[in-house]
């Protein structure tokens, strides 16, 4: 088994349930490339396991994830030149120029991993708490059933906080639906667990306390389904999906995610390629709090 620095594996009932937790509590489960890659190789090494039969992924602390890591310390050695670059900055197009390396980068590490994730040969289970946000919200939809802890909000805040039209892994009209999107991006509004669970988006929820306890309870059930039945159940949903334009709409919209940084790179003159003060925005870093997207008022 591997030894992992961002992330925890285990398995349970006799090899039949792998349980994956992101573990950088103290930042909020921020994901930087090391955890990226750790997570790939998780899921890659659940799914090459023939005893298991379902995944669930986690997180450790007071939040599934934060969303991309923008700037910690961690982050930063991993980026930069030095001992402690990650080696995949100087592949997949790290060492191109302009567009081009960003756009293969955010292929590699953003959006062609979670698809990736997506279609796992094995039934997995996100189990999600506290402020789900931008970014995390990938890492949730790659799995094939969420369950969440009461407390779980969702919201993607990119648009207003950093004039982005939406994270790499463009989803969510798929999970919204194409209204509710348009306003929470629009807003940066939050959406409640009850609602999600209207929307289907949420199979389960259950008291923070009692969480893992009931995912695991819920992934024990899921794991008596022969596997065949399981595969080729997540396979006829998942091919559903892409016959209905889901794969290929993922597709568009990341190209619209790259047009989207060239234009702020454009603007700032080569700089950070994501809207700013300068634009109109608040700094993100001390923005107005997310609310929730209420049926009667525009915001509290």
């Amino acid at each position: 088994m591997a030894e992992y620095r961002f992330i925890t594996y285990e398995t349970l009932d006799e090899g039949t349930i792998a349980r994956i937790m992101l573990n950088r509590p103290e930042q909020r489960n921020a994901q930087q490339r090391g955890l990226l890659v750790e997570l790939t190789e998780a899921f890659l090494a659940a799914e090459a396991d023939d005893a298991v039969r379902v995944v669930i992924l986690g997180g450790n602390g007071p939040m599934f994830s934060s969303g991309h890591d923008l700037g910690s310390k961690v982050m930063m050695r991993e980026y930069q030149p030095g001992p402690d670059q990650h080696p995949s900055f100087g592949e997949n197009g790290a060492t191109r120029e302009g567009a081009e390396k960003l756009m293969l980068q955010e292929w590699h590490h953003f959006f062609e991993n979670t698809r990736r994730w997506r279609n796992v040969r094995k039934i997995t289970v996100a189990q999600v708490h506290g402020e789900v946000y931008a970014a995390a919200l990938m890492l949730m939809w790659a799995c094939d059933l969420i369950v969440a802890a009461e407390d779980t909000t969702f919201a993607d805040v990119v648009g207003t906080r950093l004039g982005m039209c939406g994270v790499e892994y463009f989803a969510h009209p798929w999970e919204f639906g194409a209204r509710k999107t348009k306003e929470l991006m629009l807003t940066g509004d939050s959406l409640s667990v009850d609602e999600a669970h209207a929307l289907g988006m949420v199979s389960k929820v259950f008291p923070l306390e009692h969480l893992a306890d009931r995912t695991l309870e819920f992934a024990r059930r899921i794991a008596k389904v022969p596997t065949m039945a399981a595969l080729l159940i997540k396979e006829s949903v998942n091919q559903t999906q892409d016959n209905q334009g889901f794969h290929n709409a993922l597709n568009a919209c990341f190209t619209l995610h790259q047009l989207n940084h060239s234009h702020w790179s454009q603007v700032h003159g080569g700089g950070f390629p994501v809207a700013n003060e300068a634009d109109g925005l608040p700094n993100w870093r001390e923005a107005p709090p997310i609310v929730a997207a209420a049926k009667g008022r525009v915001r509290d």
